[in-house]
């Protein structure tokens, strides 16, 4: 049984009966639905924002999985490239230094692998962590990259270890004529007086002075490029040039006699003539040069075995006098 109101009313001083219209439940009903669909969504929101629905407890655990996974591969790129790195390191300053091999330019093993366009397919999905994503792959390709050119290289290294016993062999490493009491050199590299002309002049090689028909030997082995007799007064004279090969060639002028002919193969301490004074030389003596990919080299450095340490820095004052060259 609905529920009767009542109202007083002070003119008549009696109790009058409410009359309620359908309008106004209507309003009293809309009044109450509204705010019942205020606190159902303000419920909604506080549950959405502090408890989570099976479908994203499952998403957001395959976030943190997905982001811890990638902290790991970061890592681990980043423990790749320092390794990459000091293979670099390893490579230039060690190996191809022992085998005398130029260090691989840096703008070829830091060269890159493509720009974004290489992962057009990627950028059409418009993913959300799009730029990492391309970052990541950028960094593999660039490792990847970086490792074949190091594979390369270490192939480069096996090639130059194989011949190593045959280019130790090659190269010139003992003094031209016998001089164990190293009073025989008389001129060294560099500018000195010339002998004709008295003024300073580039001495591309060393002077060897020694009596006429003393041994000259080939400092390492190879072919000989040259045997040449010459009789003008002026220039090398008499002269052999020996091919040691890996860039090395030795010359071995103002020669009294050669006993080697073009193309016959030396080792290192064979004969190959005697003293003598042809040429444009002033005095009997050996002027002896290397030749180190077609540039002319100071000869001392090379003159590394039958001395001491001892011995070599005298030779090595002897060489670094500026006196007058014998031609």
């Amino acid at each position: 049984m609905a529920r009767i109101k009542y109202i007083y009313n002070t003119e008549t001083c009696q109790y009058e009966r409410v009359s309620i219209s359908a309008w106004d439940v209507a309003l009293n009903l809309l009044g109450f639905l509204t705010v019942a669909l205020m606190i159902a969504i303000g419920i909604l929101l506080v549950f959405n924002r502090y408890f989570e629905s099976p479908k994203e407890i499952v998403l957001r655990k395959e976030n943190e999985e997905l982001k811890l996974h990638y902290d790991i591969l970061d890592r681990e790129m980043t423990d790749v490239q320092e390794m990459l790195h000091n293979l670099k390191e390893r490579d230039d300053n060690v190996y191809r230094l022992i085998f005398e091999a130029d260090p691989i330019p840096s703008s070829i093993r830091t060269a890159g692998a493509g720009g974004s366009n290489k992962y057009k397919d990627l950028l059409n999905k418009d993913l959300i962590q799009e730029d990492l994503i391309i970052d990541d792959f950028n960094r593999l390709d660039k490792l990847k990259r970086q490792m074949y050119i190091q594979t390369k290289s270490y192939d480069e290294i096996i090639d130059l270890a194989l011949h190593k016993e045959e280019m130790l062999a090659a190269i010139p490493a003992i003094q031209p004529i016998n001089n164990k009491e190293l009073t025989r050199l008389a001129s060294g590299f560099g500018l000195r007086i010339h002998p004709i002309y008295k003024i300073k002049k580039m001495h591309t090689g060393l002077d060897f002075s020694a009596p006429r028909g003393t041994p000259i030997y080939a400092t390492g082995a190879g072919k000989v490029k040259k045997a040449q007799n010459s009789y003008r007064k002026t220039g090398y004279g008499n002269q052999v040039e020996i091919d040691h090969g890996f860039g090395y060639v030795t010359k071995y002028a103002h020669m009294q006699m050669i006993t080697v002919k073009k193309g016959q193969e030396v080792k290192r301490g064979d004969l190959i003539g005697y003293v003598g004074s042809t040429g444009g030389s002033t005095a009997p003596h050996c002027h002896y040069e290397i030749i180190k990919d077609g540039k002319k080299i100071d000869p001392i450095q090379y003159i590394i075995q039958d001395v001491t340490d001892e011995e070599y820095q005298k030779l090595l004052d002897l060489a670094s006098r500026e006196n007058q060259s014998l031609g």
